[in-house]
């Protein structure tokens, strides 16, 4: 990943220091227990963790003259070491390895990712409770529908998010696996208590069954939860890019002072975070395919899968740790105008209240088809003067209305609060206060 979008405590996760260290504390931890079973010397272990070092550039080095890398790093690990490395990977074979050091990798990348969800929630609710009874125009087909409130449209948000950070740990779970199995998972050449041992050191469950890898299904499902955590941090990126708009404008990012929004306008103030945003999650979504088509590995297993692992295990979680970041900041920072949401709200002379009225004359005992049709032929006057004519006035000069409604009672119709009664219910249901 590049370092435009990347953080550095994710990238950690991912640096060949880090990775070799995993793998260095799976076979000493495996060792150990070989040890307890009277397999290996107990010395030996104990030498293993004395001793035990690695050099990122030796182990480069060996690899391209033998080919592979586990080989390479037990190698180098073993001129270390000396003699007792040769009870080093005993039994063992390259995949448990690298599946269980993958498994500690994404577990640990899901911990910094569920951080970062917790920071957006807050971000999120704090400013949907700033703005709980702030209204604005709820649209459908981007078309003026009814009024909400913005602190609905955030709410809207967090509770997609708060669903979002269930799948995330269950994705975790499913994820943090370790399987210590040997050639083709019969544990034919190592006892199932090492592999119990390795995932209580590493804070992982045991595979039931690996066949020498870890079934992938397991990482085709946290790489689509991934995916969809992704499309959330769009959707909200969108809404904002929307509102922002200069015919909308009733939101936009902060523009910090010397910022430059054009190199040829000087005017501009464009929307260049969520911009970026809807593009970071294309990217993420884009990892869940081919982690779906890592499922189908050949028998007991083949390595189609690792290469792929290889650019999608950084590549998604660092990406999308930026990106939840970078969406905190937009909520936490966003420049939000009620004046010129209220002016949206009246900008088409009341038909926002339409229903409203549609209902009432049913009550009143006119049809439904024939409310529909009078609020209508009403309401589309309004529309084609963009707004100029107010629907109310038109309404109460209808004697098909006037007839069955008084014009107290058509103006207690364009009532704004009346759509705003059930906030404080929606808000207990979201936030559970």
């Amino acid at each position: 990943m590049i370092p435009r979008y990347s953080r550095p405590e994710m990238v950690a996760i991912w640096e060949p220091e880090s990775k070799f260290q995993i793998w260095f504390e799976i076979e000493a931890h495996a060792t150990d227990a070989l040890a307890e079973l009277g397999v290996v010397p107990k010395e030996a272990a104990a030498a293993i963790w004395a001793k035990g070092k690695f050099d990122v550039a030796r182990i480069d080095e060996i690899e391209r003259e033998v080919k592979h890398d586990v080989i390479a790093f037990l190698t180098n690990v073993a001129e270390n070491v000396g003699e007792e490395s040769r009870f080093m990977h005993q039994g063992m074979t390259s995949s448990d390895v690298l599946d269980t050091c993958l498994a500690v990798q994404l577990a640990r990348a899901s911990d910094i990712l569920l951080d970062d969800i917790d920071a957006l929630l807050a971000a999120i609710k704090k400013r949907a409770y700033e703005h709980k009874f702030t209204p604005t125009i709820g649209r459908s087909h981007g078309i003026h529908g009814e009024p909400v409130t913005f602190g609905l449209k955030l709410a809207q948000a967090y509770a997609e998010f708060e669903r979002n950070r269930e799948r995330l740990v269950a994705a975790r779970k499913e994820i943090a696996t370790c399987a210590i199995s040997g050639a083709v998972g019969t544990f034919a050449n190592i006892d199932p208590k090492v592999e119990e041992h390795v995932a209580e050191k590493l804070g992982l469950t045991v595979e039931p069954i690996s066949t020498q890898v870890i079934p992938r299904d397991r990482h085709a499902q946290f790489f689509a939860t991934l995916g969809v955590i992704a499309s959330s941090v769009e959707r909200l990126a969108v809404e904002i890019r929307h509102l922002q708009r200069t015919e909308v404008l009733e939101a936009e990012e902060y523009f910090s002072p010397g910022q430059k929004g054009s190199s040829a306008m000087p005017h501009k103030r464009n929307p260049i975070l969520t911009e970026n945003l809807t593009g970071l999650a294309r990217m993420v979504r884009s990892y869940a395919l081919p982690a779906m088509e890592n499922v189908a590995l050949w028998h007991e297993r083949d390595i189609s899968h690792s290469s792929v692992e290889r650019m999608i295990g950084p590549d998604a979680t660092i990406t999308l740790d930026f990106s939840l970041v970078r969406l905190t900041g937009v909520i936490d920072k966003l420049l939000i105008y009620p004046e010129r949401m209220q002016k949206n709200l009246d900008r088409m002379g009341g038909l926002v209240h339409s229903q409203r009225v549609l209902l009432a004359l049913t009550q009143a005992g006119i049809s439904r088809e024939d409310s529909y049709r009078i609020v209508q032929r009403n309401a589309m006057k309004v529309w084609e003067s963009d707004g100029e004519i107010a629907l109310l006035d038109l309404l109460k000069a209808d004697p098909d209305v006037s007839a069955k409604l008084s014009d107290a009672e058509l103006e207690e119709r364009f009532n704004l609060d009346y759509h705003f009664k059930h906030v404080d219910t929606i808000f207990a249901r979201v936030f559970g206060e």
